[in-house]
């Protein structure tokens, strides 16, 4: 009898999302966007730094580091300046972001030795200026390993190399757009079950459920169900771009990241049924649910590393769920892991899964 009732109550939700005109757009278009555009816009890589360089060796090796600096996808060589004062000003007024000079004699010393250059970084823009002097010593050591092997010299002992792991080329959009389908899950599996509940509320359609039989919890789970169903679409919509449109796939398996998003589609829903209960207008729950969305977005390791928060706020993000979803996310993802190495991750999430679907269930009154 009860699942006759949800089987009625599911048939009931379908309806009334097919026939309100944002939801069925918000599912399919939203996703879309997000994943078309975000991963192009908000992208931390540091690209077109403008380096003025100071040549007082001209020689054809300097001159080779100048034209293959300038042909770099992520550098721009936008003077050769006679003079070091020359080229601090282009600094000073924001014209170059980097400073490299090459010393005199440089070729002649490269035969015996690995010469030095030196490179100064406008510090203005930290992030740029730090990540562009790094993009310009990498530069002139690549041209410099082409010349050695060229004339059959053999390359002096360089101190150390770096090797990156998981995302050998660095690009930020590997590490964003698993995050990307948290943010989507976040949005649409929070804010749409809080708005469809509140949304009755206020119609006065809700009051025709609360004289009849069926229990709180089968209700609850009644407007929880099409929500999960959604988080698998929007994962699916997710996945698919990744792949189709930046070539990205992950590592680990399917299974991994579908149970995650069925567990974190819980948790979100959960939520935003839970806020709607206690909230009178549909005013209400958007600013209580946004509150919610930007701490999560702020503290669950989106955009910032946990491990650069200071110690007690890295304590706070054990409390936000979404941290664990990343964490999942990107590992499956980027490293390939596996459910059973991310069983705490996993079960971080049924917890919270658990006690918040406890607590809409709980928070729901009916007033028979």
């Amino acid at each position: 009898m009860k699942l006759q009732i949800l089987l009625a109550l599911l048939q009931k939700e379908i309806a009334l999302m097919k026939r309100n005109p944002i939801i069925p757009k918000i599912v399919f278009a939203m996703p879309v966007m997000v994943m078309l555009i975000i991963p192009l816009v908000a992208n931390l890589d540091v690209r077109n730094v403008n380096v003025t360089v100071v040549d007082n060796d001209h020689s054809q090796l300097s001159r080779r580091i100048i034209a293959d600096i300038a042909a770099s996808e992520y550098l721009d060589v936008s003077s050769v300046s006679n003079t070091h004062s020359e080229a601090m000003s282009a600094i000073e007024n924001g014209n170059a972001d980097v400073l490299l000079t090459i010393p005199p004699d440089y070729s002649e010393n490269a035969m015996s030795t690995m010469p030095q250059v030196d490179v100064e970084a406008n510090g203005v823009n930290a992030t740029k200026g730090m990540i562009g002097s790094q993009y310009v010593a990498q530069a002139v050591a690549g041209t410099l390993s082409q010349w050695y092997a060229e004339n059959g010299i053999e390359m002096p002992r360089v101190d150390q190399s770096v090797i990156y792991r998981f995302n050998p080329t660095l690009d930020f959009r590997n590490y964003m757009i698993p995050a990307l389908m948290v943010v989507l899950l976040i949005i649409i599996c929070g804010f749409l079950p809080a708005l469809n509940l509140v949304s009755e509320k206020e119609s006065g359609t809700i009051d025709a459920m609360n004289v009849t039989p069926v229990s709180r919890f089968t209700f609850i789970l009644s407007k929880l169900i099409p929500f999960w169903v959604i988080g698998v679409i929007v994962v699916t919509v997710g996945l698919l771009i990744g792949w189709l449109v930046y070539g990205l796939v992950p590592l680990g398996s399917l299974f991994a990241i579908y149970l995650a998003a069925v567990l974190f589609s819980l948790v979100m829903s959960c939520l935003g049924v839970t806020i709607a209960n206690r909230s009178s207008t549909m005013l209400q729950g958007i600013f209580v649910m946004f509150a919610f969305i930007m701490i999560f977005q702020l503290m669950s390791g989106l955009f910032t590393p946990i491990d650069s928060m200071p110690q007690w706020a890295q304590y706070v993000t054990c409390l936000i769920p979404p941290r664990y979803f990343i964490e999942i996310m990107r590992s499956v993802y980027l490293k390939g892991a596996t459910v059973i190495e991310l069983a705490p991750q996993y079960l971080a999430l049924l917890i919270f899964a658990s006690v918040l679907c406890c607590i809409a269930s709980i928070s729901y009154k009916k007033q028979v």
